[in-house]
C-alpha cells in the first residue's frame, strides 16, 4: 500500500469517524418522542408511497358506490339510510332528478321536454325528489358526475392492472384541456350559463340550452379520463421517487 492510499484511508476513517460523531450528538439532541413521531411520519409516508393507487381507487369506489346504493336503499325499504346519502353528496352535486338516472323504474332517465326557468327547474326537481316506486329512485349523483367519477374509478382499475406491464405516459396539460376540460365546459358552463342570461335578458335569450344524457356521460367521462391520464402517472413517477429514497435510507423493502 502506497502512501497515498493510506492517506486516502485515513481520510476516509476521520471524515466516517466525524459523520457518526455528528449523528450521535443529533440523537442525543432531539428527544426519544420527536425520533418516534419522525419515523412514524416516515413510515407513513413510505406506506403511502407503495399503497397511495389502491387508496386512490378505493376511495373512488366508495363514492361512486354509495351513489348507487342511495336508490338501492330507497327501493329495499331503507329511505332514512338513503336520505342521508342524498345529503352528502348534495354540497357536490345538483342532484337534479331530471339529469339524473333511475334505478327500479320502467326509465332510467325522464329529461326535461323543453327548458325551464331556473328557478322552476329547481321547484320542479324538488317536487320529483328521490323518485318513488312508479318512475324508481334515483341516484344520489347527476349523470355528469356519475361519469367523471366512474370513469376515474374504472381507468384508475385500469391503471393498477397495466401499469407495471406497460410504461404509460402521463398526458400534458395542453392534452388535458383538450380532452377533458373544453368538451365539458362547452357543453356544461353553457347550459349553466345559458339558464342565468335567459332569466336576467329574456328578450336577448328565448330558450335556454340542456344538455342530453348521452352528452353529460361523454364530456363527464371524457375529464374523468383526461384527469386519470394527467394525475396518475405524475403521481406514480413521484411515489415512486420517494419510496425508492426510504428503502435506500431505512434498507425497508
Amino acid at each position: 500500500m502506497t502512501v497515498e492510499d493510506r492517506q486516502d484511508d485515513l481520510t476516509q476513517h476521520i471524515v466516517a469517524e466525524a459523520q457518526r460523531r455528528v449523528e450521535e450528538q443529533h440523537k442525543a439532541e432531539v428527544p426519544q418522542w420527536q425520533r418516534h413521531v419522525v419515523m412514524a411520519v416516515n413510515r407513513g409516508a413510505y406506506w403511502l408511497a407503495k399503497h397511495w393507487l389502491a387508496l386512490f381507487n378505493v376511495l373512488a369506489g366508495l363514492y361512486i358506490g354509495g351513489a348507487i346504493l342511495a336508490p338501492v336503499l330507497m327501493h329495499y325499504g331503507h329511505p332514512r339510510m338513503a336520505d342521508a346519502l342524498y345529503r352528502f353528496y348534495a354540497p357536490f352535486c345538483n342532484q337534479l332528478s331530471f339529469r339524473s338516472w333511475f334505478f327500479f323504474g320502467p326509465q332510467m332517465k325522464y329529461p326535461l321536454e323543453h327548458p325551464l326557468p331556473l328557478q322552476e327547474m329547481v321547484a320542479y326537481s324538488q317536487a320529483i325528489g328521490a323518485g318513488n316506486a312508479a318512475m324508481g329512485y334515483k341516484m344520489a349523483l347527476c349523470q355528469r358526475c356519475t361519469a367523471i367519477y366512474g370513469s376515474i374509478f374504472l381507468l384508475g382499475v385500469i391503471y393498477a392492472l397495466l401499469r407495471h406491464h406497460v410504461k404509460i405516459p402521463a398526458l400534458s396539460l395542453i392534452a388535458y384541456t383538450i380532452i377533458g376540460i373544453v368538451p365539458m365546459g362547452l357543453d356544461g358552463a353553457w347550459q349553466m350559463g345559458s339558464e342565468i342570461l335567459k332569466d336576467m335578458t329574456p328578450n336577448l335569450i328565448h330558450q335556454a340550452y340542456e344538455a342530453t344524457a348521452l352528452s353529460r356521460t361523454i364530456t363527464g367521462t371524457l375529464f374523468g379520463v383526461g384527469l386519470v391520464g394527467l394525475v396518475y402517472p405524475n403521481m406514480n413517477y413521484y411515489f415512486a421517487d420517494i419510496r425508492k429514497t426510504l428503502q435506500e435510507r431505512f434498507g425497508w423493502h
